[in-house]
């Protein structure tokens, strides 16, 4: 499995494309799309998108998110 991250900008057709990298195999493949409304800016001024495996993104609090697993955890 791989997670991709890319910000895109939706028209008002309502589609996107993307161009999935080469270590994607062609064939079946299970595709997950999460929509997350961002703040309306110039996407040629927006910082870059850093994609690091185990780190939350900067829109969830950690340590809400911690209380939460262990919530979870305690049941």
């Amino acid at each position: 499995m791989e997670t991709i991250r890319q910000v895109i900008e939706v028209k008002s057709d309502r589609k996107v494309e993307i161009t999935l990298p080469d270590t994607i195999e062609p064939g079946l493949v299970e595709m997950v799309v999460v929509v997350q409304s961002m703040p309306q800016t110039d996407l040629e001024t927006a910082p870059p998108v850093i994609n690091l495996f185990g780190f939350l993104p900067h829109r969830i609090d950690p340590l809400q998110f911690q209380r939460q697993l262990r919530d979870e955890w305690n049941r």
